[in-house]
């Protein structure tokens, strides 16, 4: 009982001058009690000696003593507050209560009567106090002003089918006059209904539109999975096609490596007998010119004849003509028809 009383009466053990609960409560002859720092600025600020909660005067300076019943009261509603359990506290989201002063707790009810929120040891009131009792009391609401008339400034207490909206007590006899009316709970209790018919239409559109996506997923998967299929496939079928055309880029290379040394070959053999030929021509070159320079008339003419000379130095006809036909031939002056002949027979080869 000690601790609902506390409870109950905590408002009071709030100083009027700093707003926080009293530290080293002292009591003047008016019977309010303040911090003792608190009241002496007061004081000292001032010059007049009275009270700052209901003004009375007086004529010299009080003793200020510490009431030790207040401490012990304070000190117990520290206590209470330290010991409180987490779930007390607030989060993120929680609705405060409006009379906590030092470390606000959560509030477990909304008072629309009040318009404000309390937490559990500030609720206590309501709860014991006989006209409190009578009070309107709903789950922790966040915006309490929503609760009221806007013109009268009274809790919304009734719902006017007439006009579809919720009043005040005043509008009802006012402006209200003759319409339906009846209590905010019966109303809700048949929009409750409809509202549970809408959801339960529309969650069956949930789980349609949901079967919908799941079918749609699939069906997405199924494409992935065959165009996947089709582009393996499609990648072998070139991959075998390029193997095919790089194995007759080599043949072809090699036939063609082949014939050049082939053709080098011969020319090769063809230079040797020119460049020998070369040297029995300058040899005779030389001995006629040595015959020609000659004085001696008889060396002369006992020399072999200059038609037997001349035949030694008459040029043969030229072997690199004809051979470097034959190397022109199947290599820079392809027919193009047997390149064409070459890729329609990888392809053939590919797909036979």
């Amino acid at each position: 009982m000690a601790d609902g009383r506390i409870s109950v009466s905590q408002d009071q053990f709030t100083c009027s001058v700093c707003l926080e609960i009293l530290k080293d409560p002292v009591s003047i002859p008016c019977g309010h009690s303040f911090c003792i720092e608190c009241i002496s600025k007061c004081w000292d600020q001032s010059g007049v000696y009275s009270c700052p909660h209901c003004r009375e005067i007086f004529s010299s300076k009080p003793v200020l003593r510490k009431n030790i019943i207040v401490a012990e009261i304070v000190d117990g509603i520290k206590r209470r507050r330290l010991n409180s359990p987490k779930e007390m506290c607030t989060r993120p989201g929680d609705v405060e209560c409006d009379f906590c002063t030092e470390g606000k707790f959560k509030a477990v009810k909304s008072c629309l009567t009040c318009v404000a929120s309390f937490c559990e040891i500030h609720i206590q009131p309501h709860k014991e106090v006989t006209s409190w009792k009578t009070h309107k009391l709903v789950d922790p609401a966040g915006n309490l002003l929503e609760n009221l008339c806007i013109r009268h400034k009274k809790c919304l207490e009734i719902f006017c089918r007439t006009d579809q909206a919720c009043i005040c007590c005043l509008c009802a006899a006012t402006g209200h006059r003759g319409h339906e009316t009846v209590e905010p709970e019966k109303e809700r209790f048949g929009k409750q209904k409809q509202l549970e018919v809408t959801m339960k239409e529309l969650q069956q559109r949930i789980q349609e539109r949901q079967k919908k996506v799941e079918d749609l997923k699939l069906a997405i998967n199924f494409v992935k999975t065959c165009a996947g299929r089709e582009i393996q496939e499609s990648q072998k079928s070139f991959i075998d096609l390029i193997n095919v055309i790089e194995e007759t880029r080599k043949k072809v290379t090699e036939l063609i490596k082949d014939k050049e040394n082939r053709e080098v070959e011969k020319v090769e053999a063809l230079v040797l007998r020119l460049e020998k030929e070369i040297d029995d021509l300058m040899r005779t070159d030389n001995e006629m010119t040595e015959l020609s320079n000659t004085d001696d008339h008889i060396h002369f003419l006992q020399t072999p004849s200059l038609d037997s000379l001349r035949k030694q130095g008459k040029t043969p006809k030229n072997p690199c003509k004809e051979n470097g036909r034959n190397l022109g031939k199947g290599s820079s002056k392809r027919d193009p028809k047997d390149n064409n002949k070459d890729s329609n027979m990888a392809w053939k080869h590919f797909h036979s």
